[in-house]
Formats: C-alpha cells, structure tokens, sequence
C-alpha cells in the first residue's frame, strides 16, 4: 500500500527556520475550510471547527485507505487564516474582533463526492454543529515569507514583527492574510514547545 507524508513531500511549506525568514513559492492546494469569527481561546464555534475539519479529515483518510485508491496518507495540521475589518483591532489583539478560517489541507485525490460522503458518515457516529460549514476550496497564496515560532500563541509578537521587518528589508510588500501552520499537538506537547510556521504572502 502506498504510504504519503505531505509534511515530509512539502517540507519547504510545512517548516522554516527558527527566527529566521525566508521566501517561499506556495502552490494552489485544497483544503478543508470553515470560517468563522472571535476569540479562538473562547469561541465555542472555533473549537466546533477544528473538531469538525479534524473528523472530515480522518474519516477522508480511511475511506481512501480502505477503498480502490488503496492510499495512505498522513492527515495534515490545523491551518488558520486570521484578519479584522480594522486591522488595528488585529494588530492590538483585540480579539473579540478577529475573523479566521481555519483549514486542513487535502490531496488533489479528495473530491467533493467524497467530502459529501465523509460528511454523512460522520453524521451518523458524532453530532458536530459546525459539520454543515465545512466546504472543500481551493486556495493559492504564491509567494510568500515564513518563518518558525517555537513556543505559547501569546509570545508570537517577536516573530511577526521579525517577519514583517524581512519582507520590507528584502524589497517586497505584504498582501493578503496573516497564515499560521500548526504543526504541534497542543493537548500533549509543552506550550514552550509548539511549533507553528508563520506565513504571510508579499508581492514586489
């Protein structure tokens, strides 16, 4: 049985080095997506999303691991997009304000019929509310600057505003939204000890 790793096949995507910014070409992938808005540490519907994604995304991975494909893949990290109607508001942490999507990337194999069909077995083991906001969407970000933050959400001040210094010293200009890559499990890792890839696109 064919076994994928995307995180390993798309390493310059899913790591960077530590306080350390580089440029990176991120391609069009397909993700799993739910939006939605407020305080991710008190919103009930943030954590219905990530509970969701989460169960869509395992449930994908066995169907095709089980059915014809005969494929197994390693299922990928919590993603989330994150803005403000007022920037300010976003960059002062007033985060009653803030709007996400929160997304797991998926293979150029998952189609929508399967998406449906994962949704309904889902269904039928779990009442999960945020279920029927899940869609599949294609998204492209292009060129881009990341960098690695090791440690608590709270502390990435440092290494957003080491990332924004880079992309103005290196000539370029930030476009779109802020992009932050999961990579630890929250529920058994340190929080000294998160990862999380923080991405946002540029343009010249």
């Amino acid at each position: 049985m064919e076994q994928i790793d995307f995180r390993m096949s798309m390493k310059h995507l899913y790591s960077a080095p530590k306080m350390q910014p580089v440029i990176a070409e991120v391609p069009k992938m397909n993700f799993l997506m739910i939006e939605g808005k407020g305080d991710p540490n008190i919103a009930l519907s943030f954590q219905q999303g990530i509970d969701a994604l989460f169960s869509l995304s395992y449930t994908l991975k066995f169907m095709v691991k089980k059915g014809p494909q005969a494929v197994d893949f390693k299922v990928m990290p919590l993603e989330g997009l994150w803005w403000a109607d007022d920037m300010s508001s976003f960059a002062s942490g007033e985060k009653s304000s803030w709007k996400w999507t929160i997304m797991i990337m998926q293979p150029e194999f998952i189609s929508q019929e399967m998406v449906m069909e994962a949704a309904d077995q889902v269904k039928q083991k779990k009442h999960l509310p945020a279920l029927e906001l899940a869609r599949l969407e294609s998204f492209e970000e292009g060129l881009s600057a990341q960098v690695m933050h090791i440690g608590p959400f709270s502390q990435e001040g440092p290494a957003i505003e080491m990332l924004h210094q880079f992309i103005e010293a290196s000539g370029y200009t930030r476009r779109g939204r802020h992009h932050e890559i999961y990579l630890s499990d929250t529920r058994r890792a340190a929080p000294e000890k998160w990862k999380t890839v923080i991405r946002q696109p540029v343009k010249k």
